[in-house]
Formats: C-alpha cells, sequence, structure tokens
C-alpha cells in the first residue's frame, strides 16, 4: 500500500503517523504565564535530541478549537523556560487530565489536585511524585506550517533515588513503570517488559 500523505485530511494524517510512530515517550510539561499561572499539558511528539549540549525537542500544533498556540507554547516564548517530566502508570490518569484545555487563566495543578516542588534551575515548579523531571531553557523554535519545533536545553535533572545509582550512573528504566503513547486517542503502552540484542 502507498500512501500520498500530501493528499490526505489533515486528521488522517494525524491517525496514520501517530499509529505507526509507536510508542512515543509523553513529555508532560509544567510551565508559566507571565501572570504566574503554571501550566500542565502532555505532549507525545518529543524525544531526546542529543548530548553535546544535552539537548531534547517538542512538537506542539495549535489548539484544535481555536486554532491558536496553546498555552505551553505562549508561556515557553514568554519565558524561555519549561520542565518536562516522565509519566509513571501511577500517575497515567492525571496526566490524561491535564490534556484538556482550560482557560488561559486556570492552572491544572489546581483543577486535577497536582502537588509540585520548586525546580532547582528554572522558574516553572516540577510536579511531585514524577520520577524523572528535566528543566529546560529555550534554545529556539521552528514555524512549520501550523507545527512548531521547539528545541531546548536542559540545565538540571532531577530522578527519584529509587530509580538511579549514583554510583554507576545506572538508571532502572523497568522499575520507573512509565507509560508511552500508542495509535488512537486512548492508546497507551508500558515500558517495563524489555528485552536486549546484543550489537555485532
Amino acid at each position: 500500500m502507498e500512501i500520498d500523505l500530501p493528499n490526505l485530511e489533515a486528521i488522517e494524517r494525524y491517525k496514520f503517523l501517530t499509529s505507526v510512530v509507536v510508542p512515543r515517550p509523553i513529555a508532560w510539561v509544567t510551565s508559566s504565564s507571565p501572570e504566574g499561572v503554571v501550566n500542565a499539558a502532555p505532549f507525545s511528539f518529543f524525544n531526546v535530541f542529543g548530548s553535546k549540549p544535552p539537548l531534547v525537542v517538542l512538537g506542539i500544533g495549535n489548539r484544535p478549537d481555536t486554532g491558536e498556540p496553546k498555552d505551553t507554547v505562549l508561556n515557553i516564548k514568554a519565558s524561555g523556560q519549561f520542565v518536562i517530566h516522565t509519566v509513571s502508570e501511577g500517575q497515567a490518569e492525571q496526566m490524561v487530565k491535564t490534556s484538556t484545555a482550560l482557560p488561559r487563566e486556570d492552572s491544572e495543578l489546581a483543577a486535577y489536585g497536582l502537588e509540585t516542588v520548586p525546580s532547582q534551575k528554572v522558574a516553572p515548579p516540577r510536579i511531585a511524585g514524577a520520577p524523572v523531571a528535566l528543566e529546560c531553557e529555550l534554545h529556539s523554535i521552528q514555524e512549520i506550517g501550523q507545527n512548531r519545533l521547539i528545541v531546548a536545553q536542559v540545565v538540571h535533572a532531577s530522578i527519584d533515588d529509587a530509580f538511579y545509582d549514583p554510583k554507576t550512573g545506572y538508571v532502572d528504566a523497568a522499575a520507573m513503570q512509565l507509560v508511552g503513547r500508542m495509535h488512537g486517542p486512548n492508546g497507551y503502552c508500558r515500558t517495563d517488559s524489555l528485552f536486549e540484542i546484543e550489537r555485532p
């Protein structure tokens, strides 16, 4: 089957691409508005982009209801700072709730009972209980159609003591019980079933 993606409707392109690019890690992002409202929202167009310097990338489109930029984008543009959290299975339902579009003056933290702790090097707070938090400073934003490629440098990282050995640098990824995105609006996966293949 050959598929001419440019000639499909946008929703059909989205459905196809999010069905074949799986699993996708979830970036649960906190950011702050100029008025001090803390926003929390999940994004699955996310990945690590490099280590020299340590870079991550987010792909964030417009709000589907208005076509305007999402609050996370506006906050990142205004402050240049945000925090990416990994999502454990225990926090998955709260994470999904924060995908709901709230008025800009409302905080998902208050709406869904999320607790925070102060970040070390950026202004937006971290979500308490998240296995990993990556504090980020904006490097650049590239606008492509209705999409934005956000490149940021990780300036500080926090990980639960249970999942990290400081002597060896070993991260127990399976123990974190992280979840990822699969196809469809309700598709998620677990990441605690792992296997290894030795490189030649």
